[in-house]
């Protein structure tokens, strides 16, 4: 976590974001103490080595308490919440969103700590036919969501720019990030509309999602970016 935390910093990323991918399979509801526990001991072992760049927390697959708790114990600057508002239906089965308590469990704790949301997230199908943009409107104007994510079908695959439009056209006030597949290639074109990119695939030695964080894969994609 070291590694990659100077690593990202030091190619010119503005943010990095723990979370707790290597638990596969994840499940539906709170994940165990001691995984929420290792999740501390990175964020306090990436701030001991001296990164100063803002830390986000997600949760997988949707423990947004748990992220709210690190992020008020570990100085967090945002957590990542994949399913907010409606109810998908996942590998894990069905995930409901639990805006109503998230919005207050972040008043309590950590009220200046930002909800990005995933507007239909990634390995999921939305229950009901509800469309990308009554979605994202959902999410950020009555979930109170502060961000937006767009992603494409899994990880590492693109991200439609057909809905990051949609998503910017149904809520132009809502910062807008894509969740997956960003890379040197496509960059730009997601940019048009994406207000900034989360990246981990492309960016990892040799682009293996396995491998450690390359730093100059960061600082290549970080230079179309300026």
């Amino acid at each position: 976590a070291v590694a990659d935390a100077r690593a990202y910093e030091e190619g010119g990323a503005q943010a990095i974001m723990i979370e707790n991918f290597g638990d596969l399979p994840f499940g539906r509801h709170a994940v165990a103490p001691e995984t929420v526990a290792s999740m501390a001991v990175a964020a306090q072992s990436i701030r001991e080595a001296g990164c100063k760049l803002p830390l986000g927390f997600n949760v997988l697959r949707n423990d947004v308490s748990s992220g709210l708790g690190l992020a008020a114990s570990c100085e967090g600057a945002f957590v990542r919440v994949n399913v907010h508002t409606g109810a998908v239906e996942a590998d894990q089965g069905i995930i409901q969103g639990e805006a109503h308590d998230t919005i207050r469990k972040r008043a309590g704790l950590c009220p200046g700590v930002g909800i990005w949301a995933d507007v239909l997230v990634k390995h999921a199908v939305p229950i009901g036919d509800l469309g990308i943009e009554e979605a994202a409107r959902d999410t950020f104007q009555r979930g109170l969501a502060d961000a937006l994510i767009v992603s494409g079908v899994a990880t590492g695959e693109p991200t439609g720019v057909e809905d990051l439009r949609k998503v910017k056209g149904a809520c132009p006030d809502a910062p807008l990030l894509v969740g997956s597949g960003a890379r040197v290639s496509n960059a730009r074109d997601l940019l048009e509309y994406a207000d900034g990119l989360i990246v981990a695939s492309s960016l990892k030695l040799d682009g293996i999602l396995s491998n450690p964080v390359d730093v100059d894969r960061v600082r290549e994609l970080r230079a179309i970016m300026d």
